[in-house]
């Protein structure tokens, strides 16, 4: 990493996290090789080494499904350069519901899901003989799982691929082409190709953005000036920051979100097992002496109330680590970012575990002694109202953004960046591009369409 700040870049990049540094590396391969990538921290250091690092494709806006379908066809085609060296699997997501009505909103989503093309639905209900065995997903690796999605109503069924999910499990839904990676390695995968064609990494502060007649014209780095004709906002929780001094207002806001690792030393759930979410609002268990306290505490009394969906866990590390995630969206509210570390919570993790064993009770052994150490984190979700990012220009020549990837930024990070290397040097769009452009929000119908709409948590 260099600190000398050079006198002009063909782009300067501000914010090196996961989604500025695959810019850098998709800008690189469409032929631009003199750019600066700045940031005050070191690369991927602020909300993307706090990442619970998953992957989807399965996703009712189809926009973005389509989206992250293409994003996900790019990491594997990293996956297969590095020779996996970011770890990617396909261990799959599993939505889990003790619903009826949650069950039956299963089978319809699939069909939809399948009816979009995105792969073969398998329905477990006990009546289907010919669906064939369900098939468990692979400790590693991602080429040989199978397309698609498994729905599992059949209790028998869901007790076989899923024995640590409750009895009263009434439905599984479980996508395949969904998993996690290790963001830190992806990110320097693409950090190291960049370098190596050009690429300088600055240590510094985007403190001003400069404009004349054309549009930008130069960016101060601390006491240091830059000139430059396209500037490229990737500064993540601080994207708005970045924003104004180009004096555009972007339509987003910041949120908390925390994650809770520790040992699963008992091994409640298996190696193998997906990301595993908890698809209703929970109350949680509390004894008697516990809820008396927490009545008597107005800033706690909220973990006696209904809370909301999403509390999800997955295994962490490779091979046979008995390290488990846990994260879980309560207490959520805007808030202004930081560069230092966040106030986590000190309940959340006691909050997150109890809300874990409702999907999986054999955790409850965990409750009040959850095994040293904790590993208790988490980083800032930079969101719009609908949950679509902002990837292309910003209203000012030569102004782009790239960023209000919410908590999805890993996933997405691929697809994201080469959008955006895509709008700075003028290549053929995808179809999707119009739906993420900041200026979405000028058409009406758009903005009534979104109007009392509030962004998903996962």
């Amino acid at each position: 990493m260099t600190h000398d700040v050079p006198q002009s870049a063909e782009v300067v990049i501000c914010g090196a996290g996961i989604a500025g540094v695959s810019t850098a590396y998709f800008l690189t391969e469409m032929g631009v090789k003199d750019i600066a990538l700045v940031d005050k921290q070191a690369p991927l250091m602020l909300t993307t080494d706090k990442s619970v690092e998953s992957y989807r494709n399965w996703w009712a806006d189809e926009v973005m499904a389509r989206f992250m379908d293409h994003s996900i066809d790019l990491l594997e085609r990293f996956a297969d350069e590095s020779g996996n060296s970011f770890n990617m699997n396909r261990r799959g997501y599993a939505w889990v519901t003790t619903r009826d009505d949650k069950a039956a909103q299963y089978r319809d989503d699939a069909h939809a899901f399948d009816e979009r093309g995105f792969g073969p639905i398998r329905v477990y209900d006990g009546t289907t003989p010919d669906v064939g065995p369900y098939v468990p997903p692979a400790l590693e690796g991602f080429e040989d799982a199978p397309p698609g999605a498994d729905l599992l109503l059949d209790r028998d069924a869901i007790r076989e691929a899923f024995p640590y999910l409750g009895d009263d499990v009434k439905a599984v839904l479980n996508p395949r082409r969904c998993g996690w990676l290790s963001a830190q390695q992806l990110g320097m995968y693409w950090l190291d190709e960049a370098r190596a064609r050009g690429v300088r990494v600055l240590r510094g502060e985007v403190v001003g953005v400069e404009q004349d007649a054309q549009g930008v014209s130069a960016v101060q780095v601390g006491e240091e000036r830059i000139e430059t004709r396209r500037l490229v906002n990737a500064a993540g929780p601080f994207l708005g920051h970045v924003g104004a001094m180009l004096g555009v207002d972007l339509p987003i806001h910041n949120e908390l979100h925390q994650k809770v690792v520790f040992q699963d030393l008992q091994g409640v759930i298996p190696r193998n097992a997906p990301l595993v979410i908890l698809d209703e609002e929970p109350f949680l268990e509390w004894s008697e002496e516990e809820q008396a306290f927490w009545e008597e505490e107005p800033d706690y009394r909220w973990m006696l109330d209904r809370l909301p969906t999403g509390c999800h866990f997955r295994p962490e590390g490779t091979g046979e680590s008995p390290w488990l995630l846990l994260a879980w969206g309560v207490q959520i509210e805007p808030t202004e970012p930081t560069w230092g570390e966040p106030a986590y919570s000190p309940e959340y993790p006691e909050v997150v575990l109890r809300g874990a064993c409702k999907l999986a009770p054999g955790l409850k052994q965990y409750v009040g002694r959850m095994p040293n150490p904790v590993m208790h984190d988490g980083g800032f979700y930079t969101k719009t109202r609908e949950n679509r990012p902002l990837i292309g220009p910003l209203g000012v020549d030569g102004g782009f953004v790239v960023g209000a990837l919410s908590g999805f930024g890993v996933m997405a990070s691929s697809a994201a960046g080469e959008l955006a290397a895509t709008w700075v040097t003028g290549g053929d769009l995808p179809d999707y591009a119009a739906s993420l452009v900041l200026q979405r929000y000028d058409d009406p119908a758009y903005a009534a369409s979104i109007e009392g709409m509030e962004a998903g948590e996962i």
